[in-house]
């Protein structure tokens, strides 16, 4: 695993640590924030084509997540966040994430999905990051 790789997976993990008692609702902004800046390089229909794809693998462990909807996009899926106990909610998600940027990592480089996360949820976040990395 590169470094790049564990850094993404840092920022992930300190994102979903900020917010414990309100899962779900931290996880549907991190992804709203993060599809504004994906949509904008490989458009709507990429971006859906990602997120159907990182739903469908990350059921296979979590089964209780939703089918994805076209026109609600993440409706569903803060539906049945909320509809699990906050930890569970929490790994789910952290495992979409994560499936979701690695598949986009094997598309289009690590430099440029790190860049990309950084874009969409700040570079202070990659920074506590890439010090907690260095702490380890």
């Amino acid at each position: 695993m590169e470094i790049n790789d564990l850094l993404r997976q840092q920022i992930i993990k300190s994102l979903m640590a900020q917010h414990p008692e309100k899962v779900a609702d931290a996880a549907i902004n991190l992804w709203e924030q993060m599809s504004i800046q994906i949509i904008s390089i490989v458009g709507e229909g990429g971006f859906n084509s990602l997120y159907v794809r990182s739903l469908f693998l990350t059921q296979s462990t979590f089964p209780w997540l939703p089918p994805p909807q076209a026109d609600h996009r993440f409706a569903q899926l803060k539906v049945s966040l909320e509809g699990q106990t906050p930890t569970l909610a929490s790994e789910a998600n952290h495992l979409l994430l994560i499936t979701f940027t690695d598949i986009l990592a094997t598309l289009i480089g690590e430099q440029l999905t790190t860049s990309i996360l950084r874009s969409a949820w700040g570079n202070d976040v990659s920074d506590r990051a890439g010090k907690e990395f260095d702490n380890e």
